[in-house]
């Protein structure tokens, strides 16, 4: 109920931040200001799916029983385990072994609500949504700049449950229409990432991809990308 909550309380904020605009005249940089911002929310997905990927998780708190077990995961032996071992970590860490617990188990994330996905970047960015209402409120920011602002608040908060569109096939039609456009990527765009584990991590439409890809491999070379880092121990 809680998370329910917060999230009508953040999106209020946000549909805020889109209401100054009716007090603006229009302003064609308002098209590119948001593609750009776009292109940025799919940086921002695949530099922080690059660090959650290869940032070893901690060790000795059962999470590598967990990553490994063999049995049913709706069983209470998994599910005891499970809260044993959440209870012995930081919410970081959490989101962390949720994103190697991922790889092996893809289609788990596709199953997730549109809260659980979406609550970890919401603990980011909603002070940035209600500071955004505050300088709105005290100055008057030029329109091209608010939409770019808004569209990459509205492209990081929706950064996971893109990803999970990527891992079933029942998705609204909206989710199609923006693949169609390249505005969102596909799964057969996104199975890249998975076969390899080392490229494509932008998970909204992809643009990103070859920016963050010689991220990572400039990181590799610097032997910070170990890929005993993948899963926990």
């Amino acid at each position: 109920m809680l998370r329910r909550i917060a999230f009508v309380i953040f999106f209020s904020s946000v549909a805020l931040n889109f209401a100054w605009l009716g007090f603006m005249s229009f302003d064609w940089k308002i098209i590119p200001a948001a593609l750009i911002a776009w292109y940025l929310a799919d940086a921002l997905s695949g530099v922080i799916h690059m660090y959650m990927d290869y940032r070893p998780c901690t060790e000795n708190v059962g999470l590598g029983q967990l990553f490994f077990y063999e049995g049913s995961r709706e069983s209470e032996e998994y599910l005891s385990m499970r809260r044993a071992a959440m209870a012995r970590i930081s919410f970081f860490e959490r989101v962390v072994f949720d994103f190697k617990n991922h790889h092996p188990r893809p289609l788990a994330l596709g199953r997730r609500s549109f809260i659980y996905q979406t609550t970890s970047i919401m603990v980011f960015v909603f002070p940035l949504s209600v500071l955004l209402n505050i300088v709105c409120s005290l100055w008057t920011l030029p329109s091209w700049l608010l939409v770019g602002l808004d569209v990459l608040l509205l492209g990081m908060i929706l950064t996971q449950y893109f990803h999970g569109t990527l891992h079933r096939d029942d998705n609204p039609w909206i989710i199609h229409a923006m693949r169609k456009t390249t505005l969102l990527m596909t799964p057969t765009m996104h199975d890249i990432h998975h076969a390899t584990l080392d490229r494509d991590f932008a998970t909204i439409n992809g643009w990103s991809n070859p920016a963050v890809n010689i991220i990572f491999n400039y990181f590799k070379q610097q032997g910070k990308m170990d890929r005993s880092g993948l899963e926990p121990n």
